[in-house]
């Protein structure tokens, strides 16, 4: 009999067996098969050893992680009531038994009196810090807490980790819940044609508008939304969508507001719990911030660095509209910014960003990162033949990955367009961890990328704006990092190290997409095979820091919303948590918010897990100092450089979390990280 398809440990995994039906037994079995293993490791007799405490801890809810993992990205990609019911279903016991691992006593017990033995001064440094990072947690986790803290936190996670799923699926829900329909085509006017046949096929896709009465339909999902607000000519319309995607997850029956309340609420109760002052406190403490002060200063320090030419970035564009319309400077309407931004970057650069799509394919940029991969860092991706291993949806593509020896070090699914069924955003994820084994071979890993890009249309095929190819470098630096860990014990292999550190591999990707060299490889038009021309080129380096104190303080403002929510926030003296901050946001945008404006309610980094990067959005800059500094050394010493390379990926890559971030930047760099770099970089120092 085979094995059951959600606990199945086979590299290939069998999708279309995974059905909605299968969810709950299978977890539940999964569930007791954790538990024995538990069991085991607490019932253990005589003097305790590494491989039967914390060796057996790491190995313990390996089958759960396996088929939770599978459950939840399912949900991710192919949504469905069925498949949705049924992990609703089973959430509060997965989350519940995760929550609870910590707080049994004797399993704690039983950890540290292995810890507690002089054997334990003697092992491995990578075993050293699995144990000492498995104690930190634990502790942070509520371990020495009393019996009624421990059923208090237990019951508290359980409550997050509905109130979380919930959020998500009301973003996922209103954001497909929205469709624009347009009928007269005299109201694209400046819409990309591409942008207007995609429009158009949607609609009849829908069986909206034929033959002599056409329609347009436009939705909020990315490939539609971002030409519609950067190109269109009509105000009112672009108006339309902005409220509309402003205002996702704030509207009945998809209302996520007093969900964020309940999770802000729980957050800090747990931190109080635990003995912290607020949650940021109780998240950063073991990574690289340390604390949420540590944080606040950091891109608090940011902010005032680009507070002037933020301020004069906002009046360049107010003048150009002035000079445009012979009307006098004024605050611009959040939705004239990204339009007006863009009719200024034309006129500043002669640069359409439109104009380099047709120089990228998909298939040849990802053709040219699987190149760049292979110079750097020294492995061969290749591409399966279609059907010759399963995927969820015909669209998905599998490859494997093998180093300069040969030797199979991973495959990953890469799956990139729209569907309904597929949340928005772009993400990597991993499937299974191997890495070195206990008998001296080496498992492959298996991970995933997905993304909401540009589609292929009639005729052509899917062409990218460069920020999309930005979005794919990106999640293939998450990818690499899965794929090529070297650390023996799963947990700290990967990507599992500190939040603040995980963007370092993924960000640093993006630096090659502005080198000319790197875009040689994939940037070559779609039907004549051209590269791109030296004055599209040159037009493209000199904008690319256009606006880009808007763009840093943007995510700096995001960053402050997120902390200040978790540490000082109070529904008494400020009000909901969607007015509160939205005020605060108001410093950090070039245009007046209105009263709609609930950007924190669909704001699913923050919101749409118990932790996530709840607490922890600034790690996105503080791992843009990282890669920007990180990537000097490429460029002084050549961007193709195998040694650097090699550097990269045998004291970050392959490390994991292994040792402590801090140390690992400084054995790469030889030094601690240079903040100005990331200035520099953005045209701001």
């Amino acid at each position: 009999m085979p094995e059951n398809p959600f606990l199945d440990p086979s590299f290939h995994i069998r999708w279309t067996a995974l059905r909605p039906e299968l969810v709950e037994p299978s977890v539940d079995l999964a569930i007791a098969r954790a538990e024995a293993a538990l069991r085991a490791i607490e019932a253990g007799e005589g003097i305790p050893t590494f491989e039967g405490t914390f060796l057996a801890l790491d190995d313990a809810t390996d089958g759960l992680n396996r088929a939770w993992n599978r459950v939840t990205h399912l949900q991710s990609v192919a949504d469905s009531p069925e498949l949705r019911a049924a992990h609703n279903t089973v959430l509060p016991r997965v989350s519940a038994f995760f929550a609870s691992i910590p707080l049994r006593p004797a399993l704690w017990a039983r950890l540290k009196a292995y810890a507690d033995q002089p054997a334990a001064r003697e092992i491995s440094a990578v075993r050293a810090r699995y144990m000492g990072e498995t104690l930190a947690e634990f502790r942070e986790a509520g371990a020495d807490l009393p019996a009624g803290g421990r059923a208090r936190l237990e019951a508290l996670q359980g409550e997050l980790a509905q109130l979380t799923q919930r959020y998500s699926d009301n973003v996922l829900d209103a954001t497909n819940a929205w469709q624009f329909v347009v009928k007269d085509e005299s109201r694209l006017a400046g819409l990309p044609d591409r942008a207007i046949a995609r429009a158009r096929a949607e609609a009849a896709g829908k069986g909206i508008g034929a033959g002599d009465s056409p329609a347009w339909l436009f939705t909020l999902h990315m490939p539609s939304q971002e030409p519609f607000m950067t190109y269109l000519t009509d105000d009112a319309l672009r108006s339309e969508m902005w409220r509309a995607a402003a205002s996702v997850g704030s509207v009945a029956p998809h209302d996520n507001a007093p969900l964020i309340s309940r999770i802000l609420a729980l957050r800090a109760e747990k931190a109080a719990l635990l003995g912290k002052q607020h949650f940021a406190d109780l998240v950063l403490a073991r990574r690289m911030a340390k604390s949420g002060q540590r944080a606040l200063d950091f891109i608090g320090d940011l902010q005032t660095r680009c507070a002037a030419a933020f301020a004069r970035e906002c009046r360049e564009l107010e003048e150009s509209k002035a000079r445009e319309t012979g009307l006098a400077a004024s605050r611009l309407a959040p939705w004239e910014v990204t339009y007006r931004a863009e009719r200024l970057r034309r006129a500043h650069y002669d640069f359409d960003e439109e104009e380099l799509r047709p120089y990228l394919p998909m298939d040849r940029v990802m053709a040219g990162l699987f190149q760049l991969a292979g110079r750097i860092f020294g492995v061969r991706v290749t591409e399966r033949p279609k059907g010759d291993v399963e995927t969820w949806h015909a669209e998905v593509l599998y490859y494997d990955v093998h180093d300069a020896r040969g030797r199979h070090v991973g495959s990953f699914y890469a799956d990139w367009h729209p569907r309904d069924s597929k949340r928005a955003g772009a993400w990597m994820n991993y499937l299974i961890t191997g890495g070195p084994q206990p008998d001296g071979s080496r498992k492959p890993h298996l991970g995933l990328i997905c993304g909401n890009l540009t589609p292929p249309a009639a005729g052509r095929p899917a062409l990218l704006s460069h920020r999309e190819v930005e979005t794919i470098f990106h999640e293939f630096g998450h990818l690499i990092h899965h794929l090529l860990g070297e650390v023996e014990i799963k947990s700290l292999n990967g990507t599992n190290v500190a939040w603040d550190f995980v963007e370092l591999p993924s960000q640093i990707m993006e630096n090659w997409c502005w080198e000319r060299e790197a875009l040689d490889l994939f940037a070559r038009h779609w039907q004549t095979g051209e590269l791109v021309p030296d004055e599209l080129f040159r037009k493209m380096k000199r904008a690319r820091n256009f606006r880009a104190a808007n763009g840093q303080m943007r995510q700096l403002g995001f960053s402050f919303i997120d902390l200040l929510l978790h540490i000082r926030y109070s529904a008494e003296r400020d009000g909901g948590p969607v007015e509160y901050a939205r005020r605060l946001l108001q410093e950090f945008s070039p245009a007046p918010l209105p009263p709609n404006h609930a950007m924190i309610a669909a704001f699913t980094h923050l919101f749409s897990s118990p932790v996530g990067y709840g607490a922890g959005y600034y790690s996105y800059k503080w791992a843009e100092v990282l890669d920007a500094d990180a990537f000097t050394r490429f460029r002084d010493n050549g961007i193709f450089s195998r040694e650097v390379g090699t550097d990269f990926r045998a004291n970050i890559l392959s490390k994991g979390d292994s040792e402590d971030p801090a140390e690992l930047y400084k054995k790469f760099m030889g030094r601690e990280p240079d903040p100005s770099a990331l200035l520099v970089r953005s045209g701001l120092a």
